[in-house]
């Protein structure tokens, strides 16, 4: 199959990878057992957003509002982060699935806290 055109957030790695999280935060939710719904909604909402506010950031023309995009992506990967620092302390996940969405949310956050920054 032939490669599909690309969108120019779809170009980048921090979106790439935002994405491979999401992914991954769907196999951490399918882990966490019942009676866990507010945590389970928390991480759902805060995966989705990092990717949908990196797209939105890519279609901002002016520097100010696409750094204020984000940081609302930045902000929603450490969300993400704390919630599988949360489930791995309750024991809702295994050392495995904590380790790969550790390898995955910590350069997301290290690649928009440089975006946010840039003028």
């Amino acid at each position: 199959m032939d490669e599909l055109p690309k969108l120019s957030h779809e170009k980048l790695d921090v979106y790439q990878k935002a994405i491979l999280f999401l992914a991954m935060a769907a196999k951490i939710v399918a882990c966490i057992p019942r009676g866990n719904g507010e945590l389970i909604d928390q991480l759902r909402r805060a995966a989705l957003s990092v990717p949908l506010n990196i797209a939105e950031a890519s279609g901002r023309t002016g520097s100010l509002d696409n750094a204020r995009h984000f940081a609302i992506a930045r902000g929603s990967a450490l969300e993400s982060g704390a919630v599988l620092d949360a489930a791995f302390a309750l024991g809702l996940i295994d050392q495995a699935l904590y380790r790969d969405g550790k390898i995955l949310i910590v350069p997301i956050v290290a690649m928009l806290s440089k975006l946010c920054m840039k003028k």
